[in-house]
This record gives C-alpha cells, structure tokens and sequence, in this order.
C-alpha cells in the first residue's frame, strides 16, 4: 500500500487553530493513521484525490470533535467511523444506493470464516497487484471489510463499529467477498486478460 505523503502542516488548512493540549493529543493519536485512513479512502473513493480531500476532511472533524472521544476506547475504529459517515455523506443518492448488496443478507446463511480456508489464504496474499484488483472489483460493502479485516488486521467487533453493522454481517460478507476474489482470480487466470492495477498516493 501506498503513503499518504500528509503531514502535520498539509492536512488540516492553513489557518486552522486549535488549542495545543488538544491538538496535541490528537496528534499523537491520529497521524500515526494517517497511512490507514488514505488506504481506506482510496478503497472506498478508488480516487486519488478525493481519498486525500476525505481523509483532510475526516482529521478536521475528528479534531474538532476530539471532546466526544472516550479515552481508553478504540481510538482507529472511531476514526474510521467518521472518515465512512464522511464518505457516504459526500455520496449522492444513486451512488448510495449501488453500494448495498443486491442481495438480501438477511436471507443468506451464515458462512463460516475460517483463517485457514482457501480464500483466506488467497486474500492473505493480496499485496499482489492482482489480488487487489479484484477486490477493487467488488461492491463497496463487501471491499471494505475485506480490506478492514485482511489488509488493516481489523477486529470483527472494531469493524462492527466501524461499519455500524452486526459482526454476524461482517462474517458474512467477509466470507462472500474473500469467495468473490478467489472467483475473480479464477476467471482472470483463465482469459488472461490484464487487469487495472490501482495507482498509489505519491508524496507530498
């Protein structure tokens, strides 16, 4: 994955001011982040820039609402709440409405997620530029919490709130969404077609 290439000076606006215990707080919470939130971004926008402007985003409300932030609870799962209340808020409504699943989850079985099962071991090696374009291929639903669990090591409860769904639903879309890239790369293997591969964040 790539950088973010933000700092501490280019991801808030210039001009922005907040008190220095709370700045400094933050700081010392949020912008070792900073790498995992453009990732997530990226996954969610799959574009560069608008990555960079929700990420800038997310930090300044985080920041300005720091004050709400239990101490001693999962600093990275609020954050990422804010940054996806953040991106479905940018969203239109069509654009909404084609990230839920098609199908109803409600009425499709609870598959198991096994670390050792066939997908698992597959998505396990999704530095491949391969691998990531498949899951870019999926709906949004299921590409962030395959991209929360297998790429940023996310908890099923911290994705739970993250995502402010049931675990029980992040079992089940992570268990379809690791089948649908394994499928992915099954049909890419055999048409040998190319397959886009996702530019990283460059440098500030």
């Amino acid at each position: 994955m790539g950088h973010t290439g933000f700092n501490r000076r280019t991801t808030f606006p210039k001009g922005t001011s907040f008190p220095t215990d709370t700045s400094s707080k933050f700081e010392h919470l949020a912008l070792p982040l900073l790498d995992s939130a453009y990732n997530f971004a990226y996954w969610l926008s799959q574009n560069r820039d608008d990555a960079e402007d929700l990420v800038q985003e997310t930090y300044l409300k985080a920041l300005r609402g720091f004050s709400s932030f239990q101490s001693g609870t999962n600093f990275r799962a609020w954050m990422f709440q804010i940054l996806k209340n953040t991106f479905l808020n940018s969203c239109s409504e069509a654009k909404r409405a084609r990230m839920v699943p098609l199908d109803s989850e409600e009425a499709l079985p609870l598959l198991p997620v096994n670390s050792d099962s066939a997908e698992s071991r597959l998505v396990d090696r999704s530095r491949s530029d391969t691998v990531r374009s498949a899951i870019e291929q999926l709906p949004v639903a299921f590409r962030e919490v395959i991209l929360l669990c297998d790429v940023e090591d996310a908890s099923y409860r911290e994705i739970s709130q993250i995502l402010s769904i049931p675990i029980g639903t992040v079992m089940s879309r992570l268990a379809r969404a690791r089948k649908a890239v394994r499928e992915s790369m099954s049909r890419g293997a055999s048409e040998g077609g190319n397959i886009f591969v996702a530019p990283k964040a460059g440098k500030a």
